[in-house]
């Protein structure tokens, strides 16, 4: 089992405070770090946020929430071994060959530790913002992974879509593997039926409000009908009981979710607050240590 922290670049979007988490985190045993993304934020949306009973975002427009690759390309500098994931970039705002330049860079230069966590939006008002139809974003979606993939594995790259076309382009220098892991966000049974079609991992957010095994069994059954292997789809949950505040075993609380083929959980940073310096050490000791050495 492997564990990661989430909400890492809004809740630490200064230098100090960013770098104090990371070197913190990497010392405890942690295996990645979760970066978050909006490029604008509206003041006024009637969009709903999925993630939260109240259907609004936390914070408000004045939040700091820096670019997650620019931020962890600065964690990048200051660590050695923890992964950096974006959970997650909302993919049909971006343009793909753009997208898979700066990421394949970001993968080059950090040692082959990035992992691009995809999702694909619920929040139209940025959408226009942006001049991005919020319409068929699904679809778009799609093809932004098959062309991203495309400039990652080779040169003399082509790919035809409805939304993306290119022939013969090369995009240099390539991941460090010749491909970056692409983790699928969402709480839906279409982000699950995504990842198991497409996905090197699913992650339903850990502020879902829906049912997530559910999911987890249908990125299974999915990927099985694509004629992919079920177990390569690495599946990250978050894990309630294994937070410090919630009075439960965390060792059990881990086990029920190995038991449902979870690969690696996700645990808001928030709830190691305020004292970094004692409650991640502590928990990388009792917690994932052992698993470390299992």
């Amino acid at each position: 089992m492997k564990f990661s922290l989430h909400f890492a670049n809004n809740t630490f979007p200064d230098p100090a405070g960013a770098k104090r988490l990371a070197q913190l985190a990497e010392a405890a045993g942690f295996d990645s770090i979760f970066s978050v993304e909006h490029v604008v934020w509206p003041t006024n949306y009637t969009s709903t946020y999925p993630y939260a009973s109240t259907g609004r975002l936390p914070g408000g427009p004045s939040s700091r929430m820096p670019d997650p690759l620019i931020w962890m390309a600065y964690i990048a500098a200051v660590t050695t071994r923890l992964r950096l994931m974006t959970a997650v970039v909302i993919l049909p705002q971006r343009n793909p060959l753009l997208l898979a330049k700066e990421v394949a860079t970001l993968d080059y230069m950090s040692g082959g530790r990035i992992e691009l966590g995809i999702g694909v939006g619920w929040l139209k008002e940025e959408f226009a913002a942006l001049g991005v139809p919020f319409e068929r974003r699904g679809k778009r979606a799609d093809e932004y992974v098959g062309a991203m993939r495309a400039l990652w594995a080779q040169d003399d790259a082509s790919f035809a879509g409805e939304f993306v076309n290119f022939t013969g382009m090369s995009c240099n220098p390539k991941p460090v593997t010749g491909r970056v892991p692409i983790i699928i966000g969402g709480h839906s049974e279409a982000a699950a039926k995504r990842a198991g079609r497409l996905g090197d991992g699913f992650f339903p957010s850990i502020g879902s409000q829906v049912d997530i095994m559910p999911l987890l069994d249908l990125v299974r059954r999915t990927a099985e009908a694509a004629k992919r292997d079920p177990d390569a789809v690495e599946l990250i949950t978050g894990c309630p009981g294994a937070l410090p505040q919630s009075g439960t075993d965390p060792r059990a609380a881990v086990e029920e979710r190995i038991a449902r083929g979870v690969k690696r959980v996700a645990l808001p940073i928030s709830a190691f607050m305020p004292d970094l310096e004692d409650s991640l050490p502590r928990f990388g000791e009792s917690v994932i240590r052992p698993y470390a050495r299992a």
